[in-house]
């Protein structure tokens, strides 16, 4: 079981704490300072699929003896117009680096998608996902 906790500072200002005592700033306190300024909430939950399917892609590349180099995760998504400003769309594009197999890349990122990522198979319930995928040499 995971605890992470939000504590409101002031105005729209709040500080995040994960599971292992990381901390984060969220929201923003413009009024007073524009420097004070964290991640945008629903801009976390996006970063989190990324996140998490990247980590597995790697993973699963590494325990395959692909020589990836890099990777990022860009994540692009559609939201209803009025609140509560549900997602309605994800669409995760990997760009890979290294001289890796592209079939395995893709079979890579099925597993994550389908079976590793909690984040991913959380959001599956309720928003359409998608993806693709370049290997750059």
């Amino acid at each position: 079981m995971s605890t992470v906790a939000v504590k409101w500072v002031e105005s729209q200002l709040m500080t995040g704490m994960d599971s292992r005592g990381k901390s984060v700033i969220l929201g923003d306190w413009r009024e007073r300072d524009p420097e004070w300024e964290g991640l945008k909430p629903s801009d976390l939950l996006l970063l989190a699929a990324a996140s998490c399917s990247a980590y597995d892609v790697i993973m699963i590349l590494r325990k395959q003896r692909q020589p990836i180099e890099g990777l990022e995760v860009f994540c692009t998504a559609e939201q209803r117009p009025e609140p509560p400003y549900t997602f309605t769309k994800i669409h995760l594009h990997y760009s890979i680096r290294g001289s890796v197999d592209s079939t395995k890349v893709e079979r890579a990122i099925k597993l994550s998608e389908d079976k590793y990522c909690s984040v991913l198979n959380t959001l599956r319930h309720g928003v359409e996902l998608s993806s693709d995928f370049e290997v750059i040499e």
